[in-house]
């Protein structure tokens, strides 16, 4: 599952024109923090993996190369970062552990995993060591920006629930000492202990800000035709990432904003077989919601009668039309929502879809993309078809044709 030697971003095909996006959209993305490096260094089947990000990124590789593990990684970051305790973000931590890992004296076993962030502040590094056995817990984060580290932790007594943490002050006192919890990322606890008095505090806080608000924005989906196809409870109106409650989305997103609903329905018409003059939920008995495409002549089909690959369809596609308010995410609510931009991880991005639904919603992703409020990292089986689904349609920052970027992933474990 190890990335191969060629696995930072390569181009999806030689010779094809690249992004014609606009140089404002270059630069609204530039101004927004987000992630642009995963860093795999012991995760799962993954070894001294760098996965290099653009702003529309596919994870390329056939069955067992890692991709799944590559996007839960990127997930754990995101909910690490904001503020989940680590019980929670690992359930099973020893499925992250590299299969060939060997305990030492202690019979400690763990992964290490990170990221870089870039934004106002530069190219912002974040790696942490989780241990796994005999007891989960964080033994080791970094955060580090322009060759200073930032911050830094380290498990001294394995008999406290807590790390010392040492933290940039460049003051009178080079560095601050202080216990962190064990269980939960230090970075965003930053905010509540340092004070913000010297030049190098403030400089620990705007990174620390930098990293949170990255990657505070992700929404992990894999849509679940199965559960689609039900009648859900009418609920909070937040997609999840399986899609269940697509029904109960659409009863809202259908009321809210005009414009945009038709533009989804006319992308939905792209990838749908028969007729789609409106895709709509009405209440059924129950106090539940159903969704259903009205095909213009009277006749409305509901949901259980469409494929599963067009199920996947609508709900990638009702995904990238909508945004945090509307799905289930944790976006930093200090911070203005034109300063963030949202990540989408679709595992198995293509899962299902036909050859020209595929590149349907490729090309909407480059569109959003383009628009600099969403990035895209969607694991696909190959990639040879992406550059010719774009074309010019990319995005600014993207390394291959169109702006997609391809990172290969192969199913060698041996380091690259």
């Amino acid at each position: 599952m190890a990335a191969s030697p060629a696995s930072s971003a390569s181009p999806a095909s030689p010779g094809l024109p690249g992004s014609s996006a606009s140089a404002a959209s270059a630069v609204a993305l530039a101004g927004r923090p987000r992630v642009t490096q995963l860093r795999l260094a012991a995760y799962a089947g993954h070894r001294r993996a760098v996965l290099r990000l653009g702003p529309l990124t596919l994870l390329a590789g056939p069955s067992g190369s890692g991709k799944t593990s590559a996007l839960r990684a990127y997930d754990a970051l995101a909910r690490l970062g904001g503020g989940a305790e680590l019980a929670a973000v690992f359930p099973d931590p020893g499925a992250c552990v590299p299969e060939r890992s060997r305990p030492d004296a202690q019979r400690r076993r763990g992964f290490r995993i990170g990221c870089t962030a870039d934004g106002a502040e530069g190219p912002v590094h974040l790696d942490v060591a989780v241990q796994a056995e005999p007891e989960l817990r964080i033994v080791g984060e970094r955060l580090s920006a322009d060759g200073v580290v930032l911050l830094q932790t380290a498990l001294r007594d394995p008999g406290r629930r807590t790390v010392q943490a040492a933290w940039h002050t460049a003051g009178s006192a080079p560095v601050t000492r202080a216990p962190l919890p064990d269980d939960r990322l230090g970075t965003p606890l930053l905010p509540l202990r340092v004070a913000g008095k010297t030049d190098g505090q403030r400089r620990v806080l705007a990174a620390a800000e930098q990293m949170v608000v990255a990657l505070r924005s992700v929404f992990a989906c894999d849509p679940r035709p199965g559960r689609m196809r039900e009648p859900v409870p009418s609920g909070s109106g937040r997609l999840l990432g399986g899609c269940d409650n697509l029904a109960d989305v659409l009863w809202r997103t259908r009321a809210e904003c005009g414009r945009r609903h038709a533009q989804f329905v006319a992308a939905v018409r792209t990838g749908c077989a028969g007729a789609v003059e409106d895709v709509l939920a009405e209440p059924d008995l129950g106090g539940v919601v159903r969704a259903l495409i009205d095909r213009g002549d009277g006749t409305r089909t509901g949901l259980a009668r469409l494929g599963y690959g067009e199920l996947r369809y609508l709900a990638l596609t009702l995904v990238l039309f909508t945004g945090p308010g509307v799905l289930e995410v944790d976006p930093a609510g200090e911070v203005p929502a034109a300063l963030q931009t949202l990540t989408v991880l679709a595992d198995g991005f293509d899962r299902g879809l036909d050859p020209h639904q595929r590149a349907e919603l490729l090309r909407l992703a480059a569109r959003m993309c383009d628009r600099g409020h969403i990035g895209f990292v969607g694991a696909v089986a190959d990639a040879s078809w992406a550059a010719d689904a774009v074309g010019e349609a990319g995005t600014p920052g993207g390394d291959g044709a169109g702006g997609v970027t391809v990172v290969h992933l192969d199913r060698d474990r041996s380091s690259p």
